[in-house]
């Protein structure tokens, strides 16, 4: 019973905030600037905290749905993730003419050489009936005139807990094309003062249905120090990208212990 009162005082003190704001965006115009300031900061700092809580609570319901929705995990999978920015709206959605390095959530970030900074990265909605994320990443170049172009992702701190090289960090992503592209993906372990690396060839990817695929990574061929791991992050690398739309429809992370022969 007191637990239903304290749900009901809660649910009650966030309603009447609701009000306060819609009647200030109702009577917005007629405020004088020295209101205005100190309320827009307000704003913005309650528009971050609602934003940093629906991208959690999505993601957390998203891992939910997933565990349920990937069917064929590897047996012994002590590991599983979607980045938020497949799981869960950003604002702002996009960048246009990106510089290099400009990160998109927290977790994405584009890397590139083009002067004229010829792309579009922007977040959109998955329709598809087959679709299991709820967000897509999309990247249009357009006169790319750079020399590479990749996409990279930061795994979270859980994809190391753990981590050993008996382990086979799996990956599954959907993509579709514009034009035909071959795609690489590059997975990259920090540990103390190294990184070391381990490159597969996504496919030739060709324009039509979104294509899905399986990648491995094992960590037995990366002489990592398991005590000193500190960062492991994935590239996307698009070959020739030029006058090209790529749309990430999913990216799906797990790991496994590899079978001991």
């Amino acid at each position: 019973m007191a637990a239903d009162l304290r749900g009901w005082a809660r649910r009650r003190t966030r309603a009447r905030a609701a009000r306060q704001w819609a009647a200030l965006a109702a009577s917005g115009d007629d405020l004088p600037p020295s209101r205005l300031r100190p309320l827009s900061d307000e704003a913005r700092a309650l528009r971050l905290t609602l934003d940093r809580f629906l991208g959690r609570s999505l993601a957390q319901m998203d891992r939910t749905r997933i565990g349920a929705d990937v069917p064929g995990l590897p047996a012994g999978t002590d590991w599983h993730w979607r980045p938020t920015v497949l799981s869960a709206p950003l604002s702002p959605s996009g960048h246009a003419a990106p510089a290099h390095g400009t990160r998109l959530g927290g977790e994405a970030a584009v890397w590139h050489d083009c002067r004229n900074r010829a792309l579009i990265l922007r977040q959109s909605v998955n329709r598809e009936a087959d679709d299991l994320s709820p967000f897509g990443l999309q990247l249009e170049t357009m006169a790319f005139t750079g020399s590479f172009l990749s996409l990279s992702i930061d795994l979270p701190q859980a994809a190391l807990d753990g981590l050993t090289r008996s382990h086979i960090i799996r990956l599954t992503p959907r993509l579709s094309v514009e034009r035909p592209m071959s795609i690489y993906a590059r997975l990259n372990v920090g540990h103390g003062p190294n990184t070391d690396e381990l490159l597969r060839h996504m496919g030739d990817l060709t324009p039509g249905p979104p294509q899905d695929a399986v990648i491995e990574f094992d960590l037995y061929y990366v002489e990592m120090n398991e005590k000193r791991l500190h960062k492991i992050w994935l590239d996307l690398i698009f070959e020739a990208p030029q006058m090209n739309a790529v749309v990430l429809r999913d990216l799906f992370l797990s790991r496994h212990l590899r079978a001991e022969i």
